[in-house]
Order: structure tokens, then C-alpha cells, then sequence
């Protein structure tokens, strides 16, 4: 595995102090994070997030996806069970990048849904990995969890690294009428679950 550990340090919120451990990916150069509170020594399941890198949600407050919602409500969960973790993983705009995320949003304005923007653009829907996840939590002590998602397949990715996925807890906020389309798409092309399904 390529993931390897670099630092950690104190990373102070308005949600409440957290811990931040920086990993990079020594094969591609992607430097990941982990966001951790608490203690997680006596190996209860912890409550966590898996959030791929959505610059223009998360930093940029746009409204066109839920995913800067999703990160702050799962910030918010963390530091009100005062135990967790989200590992914020640099994989922009389902693992296509900055730059042709943005040729992608060019074409959504044009017509074309989130799967359909990628597929013209010559990507698949999601070439998203979760491979460092395990090196990441191993590296924590993480083995099981509570993991905060409306996607399937990264319970899935998480299950094929032997990390026991003891709950699927639903992460539903955001809806706007700006990505009432986006959200759709992802439940009938993506396969996520919304409405507690």
C-alpha cells in the first residue's frame, strides 16, 4: 500500500477541536485526511464519514450538490457524540478533477445530468477509490463503524477492507431546488439511497 502517515495536529472548529492526520499517497502524490475526536481504544463501532473533495461545495458554499452540507453535518454529528471520524479524501468531482468538473458543470448547463456530463467527457460516472481508507483507519485503530452515507458502494468499499460496517446511517440534507436533477440522478443512475431506504 502506498498510503503512508505524515503528521497530525490540533485542528480548532466552530463545530469543536479536532485532530488532523495528513496522509499522502506516495504512488500518486494525493494527500488525504483524517478528521478524528475522541478515543477510540475500546474498539466500539465509531460514528464516520468517508467525503470526497467537492472544492466548490465544501470551500466555495455552491449549491448545485449537497456535498458542503454533508460535510458540515457530519462535522456537527462528530463533535455532538464527541467521538468520530471523516476521512476527506482529494478525489474532486468523482475522481475526474477540478478543471474537467467544471467542463462537466458546462455541460449540465447545457442539458446533460451528473452520469450523463461525465460519460461525454469520456469518464465513468464514479472513478472514485477507497483503497487508503484502509491504511487510514488502520492507522487510527478504526475496525468498525457507523458510517454516515446515502452510498451503497462505499459500504461496500469499506466491507472489502475487512471494516466492519455495523450501521448505515442516512446523510440527508442540502435539497435545494438547484439540485433537486443531481440528487435525483444519483439515487436512479448512482444507486443511492435516500428517504431512509
Amino acid at each position: 500500500m502506498s498510503t503512508v502517515f505524515v503528521a497530525a495536529s490540533r485542528l480548532p472548529t466552530p463545530y469543536g477541536t479536532f485532530t488532523m492526520h495528513g496522509f499522502e499517497d506516495e504512488a500518486t502524490g494525493k494527500e488525504h485526511l483524517a478528521l478524528t475526536m475522541g478515543d477510540f481504544d475500546d474498539g466500539a463501532p465509531v460514528l464516520g464519514r468517508i467525503h470526497s473533495e467537492c472544492l466548490t461545495g465544501d470551500a466555495l458554499f455552491s449549491i448545485r450538490c449537497d456535498c458542503g452540507a454533508q460535510l458540515e453535518a457530519a462535522m456537527k454529528a462528530v463533535a455532538e457524540e464527541g467521538r468520530g471520524v471523516i476521512l476527506y479524501l482529494r478525489q474532486e468531482g468523482r475522481g475526474i478533477g477540478l478543471l474537467n468538473k467544471v467542463r462537466a458543470y458546462e455541460l449540465q448547463d447545457e442539458g446533460a445530468d451528473t452520469v450523463e456530463a461525465n460519460e461525454k467527457l469520456g469518464f465513468a460516472p464514479d472513478l472514485r477509490k477507497y483503497d487508503m481508507c484502509d491504511v487510514m483507519l488502520r492507522h487510527l485503530g478504526i475496525t468498525k463503524m457507523r458510517l454516515m452515507t446515502n452510498n451503497p458502494r462505499k459500504v461496500d468499499a469499506l466491507k472489502g477492507l475487512d471494516i466492519d460496517i455495523v450501521e448505515r446511517v442516512p446523510l440527508q440534507t442540502g435539497q435545494n431546488p438547484h439540485n433537486e436533477r443531481y440528487l435525483a440522478t444519483k439515487v436512479v443512475k448512482l444507486g443511492h439511497l435516500y428517504n431512509n431506504a
